[in-house]
Parts: structure tokens; sequence; C-alpha cells
């Protein structure tokens, strides 16, 4: 990967870095309402070669994007400066400098060169990570001595204040945090987490990813309608997130809101008593009994929280009506990535029933590959 590197700036990079992209198990727009969610990393990473500079620039360049270098001096870094225009793919990179800056840690300039096998557009957090390999690259290089948790908490301040998305951490969490071969069960109210064995093969069962190829305009603006309706429920509640409504509370809950709140807010409390249900059977070696959670976490998101769309739905329907255990849409919602759940010898099947119903639609071949438990972010080589 160093000729990327050397051909953009001229020299050999102090080391490379990559973090994963991830889908997430079970768990859907929960992470911004203080819940629960279960992400796996991704074997698909974004790789970053990096090394330091003495003059206080900062130099990004991306394989997959025009235009060549974007540069800027640190301190002239601030959401609304060039890179903070919140319309290009170096607002993400140059907002984890920032972010690190604004926390008082001392970083300086660098050149930074991205590669990245995880799909853009598809769900799959290739944003959560370009962020996280910035941010290990910069604590390698300046020793900053961050752990993992503090890097998803930077690198979702970057998103939030400088690129200007009103993200929950649960991306860059799993993005910097996954190990090999499991979920991440976490709490995103105060961060507790538990790596939770997921070795599908050894249950003789596989988790697909279809890549719906689709992304729908109608997901810029209505994942922040989506938050601010679940902000407005907590206060109608009288709590400060919805995580603090108990199911057993639900019924009485919705008779307090106006119908415009009620199907948000019964998502978010149903999908956290999901993830304790998928936690359970996880917990109690019984993986293949998460199906019918999957399905139902999509029906709530395609009913109640209004985010999925015709592409989604045919990949779950079609998958279900073929064999598969259970299956859902992952990822903010209007477009990119459904999973399926599989017994491995129906997995070749279920893919091409999905396949044959997106040709019979009209719709463009989703991509379908296997999600296999990842590592989190990490240096790959020293120079």
């Amino acid at each position: 990967m160093t000729g990327g590197f050397r051909a953009v700036y001229g020299r050999d990079p102090e080391g490379v870095w990559a973090a994963p992209g991830r889908v997430n198990l079970i768990g859907e727009h929960t992470d911004y309402n203080d819940g629960f969610v279960m992400p796996l990393a991704l074997p698909q990473t974004c790789r970053v070669e990096a090394s330091r500079r003495d003059d206080g620039v900062l130099r990004l360049h991306s394989s997959a994007a025009a235009g060549g270098v974007t540069e800027v001096r640190l301190d002239g870094l601030s959401p609304q400066g060039a890179t903070g225009d919140r319309g290009g793919w170096a607002a993400y990179p140059a907002g984890v400098v920032w972010a690190l800056r604004e926390a008082g840690l001392q970083v300086g300039g660098a050149d930074l060169h991205f590669e990245s096998s995880v799909p853009t557009g598809a769900g799959l957090s290739s944003s959560a990570a370009l962020e996280v390999a910035t941010a290990v690259a910069l604590d390698d290089l300046y020793g900053l001595g961050l752990r993992a948790t503090r890097v998803a908490e930077l690198c979702r301040r970057a998103e939030n204040d400088f690129v200007g998305v009103p993200c929950g951490i649960m991306d860059q969490m799993a993005s910097a945090c996954c190990t090999a071969g499991h979920a991440l069960y976490l709490d995103t109210r105060d961060l507790t987490q538990r790596q939770v064995p997921f070795d599908l093969a050894a249950q003789g069962l596989r988790l697909l990813v279809v890549d719906t190829r689709v992304k729908h305009a109608l997901g810029d603006g209505a994942y922040a309608e989506r938050r601010a309706g679940c902000e407005a429920g907590a206060a109608a509640l009288g709590v400060r997130t919805l995580r603090e409504v108990p199911i057993e509370e639900l019924p009485a809950a919705l008779d307090r809101l106006d119908a415009r709140l009620r199907p948000l807010v019964r998502h978010v409390v149903t999908e956290n008593e999901r993830v304790a249900a998928a936690i359970r059977l996880l917990d109690a070696g019984e993986t293949h009994a998460i199906g019918p959670v999957l399905s139902a976490g999509h029906a709530s998101l395609r009913d109640d929280f209004g985010v999925s769309c015709a592409e989604l739905d045919l990949a779950v329907d079609s998958a279900n009506a073929a064999g598969a255990l259970g299956a859902r849409m992952t990822g903010g919602g209007f477009g990119g990535s459904a999973i399926v759940l599989v017994r491995a010898e129906a997995a070749d099947e279920v893919s091409k029933a999905v396949d044959h119903a997106f040709a019979a639609a009209g719709h463009r071949a989703p991509r379908i590959f296997e999600a296999v438990p990842g590592a989190g972010a990490h240096r790959v080589r020293a120079s």
C-alpha cells in the first residue's frame, strides 16, 4: 500500500493503520437515546498511511476521491472552515484532528493517504472507519496514549460538531473497540461493553450482508428529524432519554404522547428490549433463535420508525421467504444494507433468491457478502 503514499507525497510513511466498518446485529436508532446496541466489525477496513509534519500543515488524500490533495493549516481548522463544509470526505479526518486539538492533545501536522474497502453509502459506517483510522494513526504518531473508548468519543465529536452529522456513538465504538470473533454488547449511556462470542461457523450459521446499492436522499434530513422526535418524546414523558422508559410502562407512556411521537418512542423502547432478548439467546448458545428478533426489529424500523425503503423491504422479505432464519435492515435506513441470518447450507439459495427478486423488480443487482466478525482499529505495520 505504501506505493500510494509515496506517489502522493514523495516519501515513505511512518506506518499504516486500519479501522473497520461495521454491521449492527440489533439495536438500531437506540444509541442516541442512551440505549443498547450490538454491532460487529467487518473485515473491510479503511487504511491510512501516515507521517508527521513539523510545519503545522495537514494534508489529506484518498485513492477513491477526485481532486487531489486537500491541504489546510491546523490553526485554520474550524467547523466553518474549508474542510468543515459538511460536503466532502476530507471533513471527517480534518474533524478528527480538530477534535483532538480541542481536547487539548498535542497533535501536529501530518500527511495522510487513505484507501478503503468499506462500501460507501451502504450503511456500514465507512465514515466512522475513516475517522477512527485517522485517530489511531495520530494517537500512535504523537504518543497520545488514548484508550479505544476515548478514540470513539473524540471521533463522534468530530462527526457531530465538525462535520455536522448528529450521529450516536455506536459506529465509532464498533470501529475502535470490536474484537475478532465477537459482537460488541454496548450500553451507550455509560459505554460499558462486553465482547460476546459470535462464532457463527461453529454453529452452522452465516450472516449475510445485502448491500442494496441505493441511498435515498430522504435520509439526509430524516435522520435528524427522527432524533429530534425521540428527544421530544422523552421531554413529553419527563425523562432525560427514552432509555429510561421501562418496557412494562410503554403502553401507559404511549397514551401520554401525541400521535406523531408514539411510533418513534415505541420503536426505541421495544428495540432495547430486542437487544436484551438477543443477548440472552447468545449467552445461552441459541444463536439460531435470534432470527425472529432480527425480523421483528425490521418490522419496527419499517412501520414505527419509518426508515426502511422498498429495496430494503424486498431484501428482507425475499430472504425470509427463501428460508432465512431472520433478516433486517441495518444502519440509518432509507437505503444501505440489510443483514440476513441463514443456516450455512441455505446461504447460496437465499442469496440467489434475493438476487432474483431484485432483478424481477427492476432494481440494480445487490452486493451480497458474508459478515465475519473482524478486529477493531489497529496498527497494521510500522515503516
